[in-house]
């Protein structure tokens, strides 16, 4: 198959709400659900195929690839999307470098990408440091629940994008929806958690976190996003100026299409799918041409070339 239909793993984190199901049309039976992986090979929650088989399994079935070169130097399936809705704070949490993961975690670190889908008015978002603070005030904020009054606050709103390097302290305020693009990992350390109870990584975390003031990246034009790890995309179609757009997937990498909204058909080689707001597709590496046709609010991802 040139073009996979994929069905995402669901979780219940506390803090989430219902709007993946009733307005991204994503199946669930769990009352809460706060992420949907929708790209994803990770041990802790797999897509899966419309006949249930999992995309682990699928690529072990036929080989490395259809991941494409651009992935010869993963040991594992380099990425992980999500749709993530949170109607309550998220905590505050570094992720480690890919060194520190592997050493103490037996799994990659966590570079990631936002992209915000909504907001409420007055959401936020936290990114990195207003300023430089030292490790001595870094662990008197913790202890004292000060910490986010140092961190950078972001409005949020409709269509921003936030790159978040790992070591940079960051979270999610309640009231946004978004997509995330990340690492092929499930590693986060948990600093403050707005007293819900849960444990937290302290001592990892001030392994981990870069202290100086953060500086966001902004577009790496002409991509949404780029970095090692992915190259991200913004497919647009108004369904009526603009209604159809053509690529090619070559041998160097898969493509992943993460439909935001809209509707309509996507193609590749001699297999067609319609297509609605929350569907998440693969596309084989090498796959060759493929089209999408309707209104369509898309994101494309691919990884990068390392030679």
């Amino acid at each position: 198959m040139a073009i996979l239909k994929l069905k995402p793993a669901c979780k219940d984190y506390l803090w989430g709400g219902r709007r993946l199901v009733e307005e991204f049309g994503i199946e669930s039976d769990k009352k809460i659900l706060a992420e949907a992986w929708m790209l994803s090979c990770h041990p802790d929650g797999a897509s899966t195929l419309e006949n249930g088989e999992s995309l682990t399994d699928y690529i072990k079935r036929h080989g490395s690839e259809i991941l494409g070169a651009n992935c010869k130097n993963f040991s594992d399936f380099p990425l992980l999307i999500k749709f993530i809705d949170a109607m309550e704070n998220l905590s505050v949490q570094v992720h480690p470098p890919d060194d520190y993961a592997l050493t103490h975690e037996k799994q990659l670190g966590k570079n990631e990408m936002w992209y915000i889908l909504d907001a409420e008015e007055n959401s936020l978002l936290y990114c990195g440091f207003k300023k430089k603070i030292s490790r001595e005030e870094f662990i008197a904020r913790i202890k004292n629940n000060s910490l986010v009054e140092v961190l950078n606050a972001i409005p949020a709103r409709r269509g921003d994008v936030i790159f978040i390097p790992a070591g940079t302290i960051h979270a999610v305020g309640k009231g946004v929806l978004l997509a995330e693009i990340q690492q092929n990992s499930n590693v986060s350390y948990r600093i403050f958690d707005y007293g819900r109870g849960r444990p937290l990584q302290i001592e990892k975390a001030l392994d981990v976190t870069n202290l100086n003031p953060s500086t966001l990246r902004g577009e790496n034009y002409p991509h949404l996003a780029a970095c090692d790890y992915f190259i991200v995309d913004k497919l647009n179609l108004d369904g009526k100026i603009l209604s159809e757009v053509q690529g090619v997937v070559y041998e160097k990498t898969f493509l992943s299409v993460l439909i935001l909204g809209g509707e309509g058909k996507i193609s590749c080689s001699d297999e067609e799918f319609f297509y609605r707001k929350g569907d998440s597709f693969f596309l084989t590496a090498g796959a060759g041409d493929w089209k999408i046709c309707g209104s369509c609010d898309a994101l494309l991802t691919a990884v990068p070339n390392h030679e």
